[in-house]
């Protein structure tokens, strides 16, 4: 791979801990070799000179909740209804759209068929497709009566419920081998209720310790992970008494359960993924949900729980990170970094608390704490050009026209613009 030197740029490093600064980026393979401020330039050598006119470079943003199947449908059921050839092909083009976003990491949460997830990271990682450096997680694992329950036997394959079923430890035990075996790296599983769901509302829970500890002996043998569906109090607490360190919404809380995530804070994270519940308000009625049927259903308690349960959060220092059922009609694909909106606006964060969550927080997500997650001599090249200065405005993240371009592994996945004049080659 040519060498890159991204001159004239305003560096924010996402590290959290720097204010962004003026200067260069050289990148040399697929790692960033050198860092520089304006006052001691880099030599370009024979580098490809990209001259960003005091664009912001800053690190890819990483996804910590994604579902690439979810097919921008306002039910379960019509995710799963889409036929599964189309459905691969599907995901093949939202990993790319994602890439191009600006996503340059995504931990999947959970895939609409078996090998969904698997398929397209393998697909990615060989060269295939385009798309962002991937976990492949398994579908949701649920118990009957809970999230994720929606068998559909009009299908051809009717075994391709949108979640899996298990009664008792020894049907998770079958179930999450299965899962294992397809590849995945991440096994899924529905704790709580939720308000989508007639009859198991969020604030209930509905697995059983022994089928939960079934499935964390499985995954620790096979140096795997378990990721967590838990919006009631009670779920958060049976995840963390089971090892698990990734949870996802997380929006009831009382004192016992903040001081319990506050005491693993440096091994824990936390995706609330909040802006489905503020979608499900204000923004659903076109889908057939007013805001008064929403009300009914949950989500403003919901809601309310969760701005404050996360604010405390934050406060006491548990990484909270964007990510969280994009994919749905009213939660559309690759509007993802409005979640750092959010946690600026209701929970409390500043703007680069913000992006760190984002960048250098998702690098540790990611395993690649050492390397992924921020502009520092040494790092994997994932760094995204931006047309502007995301600490005065963070919306200027999910608008396409603002992303110059985006480096993944020291290669342009969206290059910049030639017709701007934006980079030349060195002389």
């Amino acid at each position: 791979m040519a060498d890159t030197l991204f001159t004239n740029v305003r560096i924010l490093d996402g590290s959290g801990d720097a204010l962004p600064y003026s200067g260069s980026v050289l990148v040399s393979g697929n790692r960033i070799r050198a860092v520089g401020r304006s006052t001691a330039p880099i030599t370009p050598g024979a580098a490809t000179v990209v001259d960003a006119g005091g664009a912001t470079l800053m690190p890819g943003m990483v996804e910590a909740h994604t579902h690439f199947s979810w097919n921008d449908a306002a039910t379960l059921s019509a995710i799963q209804q889409m036929p599964l050839e189309e459905h691969v092909l599907w995901c093949a083009k939202v990993a790319r759209r994602y890439l191009e976003a600006g996503f340059t990491s995504c931990l999947g949460a959970a895939c609409a068929k078996p090998r969904l997830d698997v398929v397209i990271r393998n697909a990615i990682e060989s060269g295939q497709i385009p798309g962002p450096r991937y976990l492949a997680a398994s579908q949701e694992i649920t118990v009957p009566g809970g999230l994720g329950d929606e068998t559909l036997p009009h299908l051809p394959f009717p075994e391709f419920s949108f979640g899996v079923n298990v009664n008792g430890a020894e049907h998770m035990r079958q179930v999450v081998r299965m899962f294992l075996k397809y590849g995945v790296d991440s096994i899924k599983l529905n704790l709580s209720g939720d308000n989508f769901v007639p009859g198991a509302p969020a604030h209930t829970t509905w697995m059983t310790d022994a089928e939960v500890a079934a499935a964390a002996e499985e995954v620790k043998m096979r140096g795997k992970r378990i990721i967590v569906h838990a919006r009631s109090c009670a779920s958060v607490k049976q995840a963390l008494r089971h090892g698990v360190r990734l949870i996802y919404h997380a929006s009831f809380s009382d004192e016992e359960m903040l001081d319990q995530l506050e005491a693993v804070k440096d091994e824990v994270f936390v995706a609330p993924g909040i802006a489905i519940l503020y979608a499900m308000l204000h923004e659903a009625e076109p889908y057939g949900i007013t805001h008064a049927q929403a009300v009914a259903m949950g989500y403003q308690e919901e809601w309310d729980a969760a701005c404050q349960t996360l604010s405390r959060m934050h406060k006491r220092g548990i990484r909270v990170l964007p990510g969280g059922d994009y994919g749905f009609a009213f939660t559309p694909h690759c509007q993802n970094a409005r979640d750092l909106e959010f946690f600026v606006r209701h929970l409390g964060m500043t703007p680069m608390e913000a992006i760190r969550s984002a960048t250098r927080h998702g690098g540790a997500l990611m395993m690649r704490g050492h390397e992924l997650g921020l502009v520092r001599e040494g790092y994997l090249a994932d760094l995204l050009l931006v047309d502007g200065d995301p600490l005065a405005n963070l919306s200027i993240l999910r608008d396409p026209r603002r992303i110059l371009a985006v480096m993944k592994d020291g290669r342009f996945a969206k290059a910049p613009a030639t017709t701007e004049r934006r980079w030349e080659r060195a002389a």
